[in-house]
């Protein structure tokens, strides 16, 4: 008896505390880190550094500008989705959740993600505002299931002291290959006349940068990864010219064939390549290098979107949103939410600070935007970046097969047609399960 007494004595307490106040209040969960000790009471944005300072200051200034709605946020480690599935399995998900574009299909094809066009338009957001790549990253038949927030994907960033050694700058700007025979010609001319490797690697255990060079190369030739929303296609004649060319890059000592993703890191920053391409989240640290003297890359560094090689100048890449889990709201609350999104519109350049690009096309293209180091070089990524289909489930683990066997193709581990059709075969067997 004693002890049911107290816990119902706790579950009032409990009770008593919980929002004791007028707000409309909204649950938003988030991976970027939790900084608490640092940003927990800052509102000014512009003083904000990295993803969790800023995204922790832009909710805190959102709360401070809007006194009658009160955004309670859970951090969870990063990705998040196994606790955000189970608390959809709960029925009792939070109202908005930072989720990555690739997984929004996972949820929205079993009706666990509300389409945002509501929101938007209360909001006063035209789907127009959006860059290309971000429209496209949020857009499952025909409808937008978040706030687009960002692009990111893969970028060429270059030591241009190593170019210049290799003869390979005109105009002050390091001079990037326009086509396969193109790439041979300049990674050879490259180890020629600096003793390294033109293109550093990280092909172990890092099976997203093997996916990103394929999909983006077969999207260039215009070969449907998908062809249906479950079904790869990867071992064709586009597929496997890709393959068959970074096999021969690396089977020439032109690329590293045996690092990992910290080791290509430190290799980059240690001079020891012309070109690692990684993506957009890495601007910062590099930028950093290149302006400390002393460093490898002091003054020698520059990052551009990957090269035309084939066909159309696109590149597959991916990005963050603002999702909104399916479940019981208020008016106040579904307001509060269109309200919460007109703010972090407007302050989308504040996020653009930490090196993913904009998804708001007048942020893109502003001066402010391209005054930051290094922007206006990938700014194209915001209108040359191109998604997987929005139907396509699972993305993240099928980017994991394909990364794995594009890899055995590139090191020799495989022939290049067996590898793809090895992704073919394992990822169609996956995806059929899901059905």
């Amino acid at each position: 008896m004693m002890r049911l007494l107290l816990a119902v004595l706790a579950a009032l307490a409990l009770g008593s505390c919980a929002q004791a106040d007028d707000k409309t209040h909204i649950y938003l969960q988030r991976f970027f880190g939790e900084c608490g000790a640092e940003y927990g009471g800052k509102t000014d944005v512009s003083k904000a550094e990295g993803e969790c300072g800023i995204v922790t200051a832009l909710v805190n200034k959102f709360n401070a500008e809007n006194p009658d709605v009160q955004v309670d946020v859970n951090v969870i480690a990063w990705p998040g989705y196994p606790q955000l599935t189970a608390q959809m399995a709960a029925r009792d998900p939070p109202d908005l959740v930072a989720m990555h574009t690739g997984v929004m299909a996972d949820y929205a094809a079993k009706g666990l993600l509300e389409p945002v066009g509501s929101y938007l338009s209360q909001a006063g957001i035209s789907p127009g505002a959006f860059t290309p790549a971000g429209r496209d990253g949020v857009s499952i038949k025909g409808q937008a299931y978040g706030l687009p927030w960002d692009t990111h994907g893969g970028l060429y960033h270059v030591n241009t002291l190593l170019f210049r050694q290799a003869g390979l700058i005109r105009g002050g700007e390091p001079i990037l290959p326009t086509s396969p025979e193109e790439f041979l010609a300049h990674a050879r001319q490259f180890r020629e006349r600096t003793g390294k490797p033109y293109l550093i690697q990280s092909l172990v255990g890092d099976p997203a940068g093997a996916a990103r060079t394929l999909y983006t190369y077969m999207m260039a030739q215009g070969a449907p990864i998908f062809p249906a929303p479950n079904r790869l296609r990867v071992n064709t004649p586009e597929g496997r010219k890709v393959a068959d060319f970074f096999r021969q890059l690396t089977a020439e000592g032109l690329g590293t064939s045996n690092m990992d993703t910290p080791a290509a890191i430190a290799a980059f920053m240690s001079g020891e390549g012309g070109i690692y391409p990684t993506g957009t989240w890495m601007i910062g640290q590099f930028q950093q290098e290149s302006v400390t003297p002393g460093r490898p890359l002091h003054n020698a560094y520059a990052v551009y979107p990957y090269p035309r090689l084939w066909g159309e100048h696109v590149e597959y890449v991916g990005g963050h949103a603002w999702a909104v889990p399916t479940r019981e709201r208020t008016a106040k609350q579904r307001e509060a939410i269109a309200r919460f999104f007109r703010f972090m519109a407007a302050h989308n350049y504040d996020w653009a600070r930490t090196g993913h690009l904009p998804a708001l096309a007048a942020v893109l293209a502003s001066e402010r935007f391209r005054a930051l180091p290094q922007r206006a070089n990938i700014a194209p990524l915001g209108s040359i970046g191109r998604a997987l289909p929005g139907t396509v489930q699972r993305q993240s683990a099928v980017e994991g097969i394909v990364g794995e066997e594009m890899s055995a193709a590139i090191t020799g581990q495989k022939s290049s047609a067996r590898a793809l059709a090895d992704a073919d075969r394992r990822v169609n067997e996956f995806l059929a399960e899901l059905q």
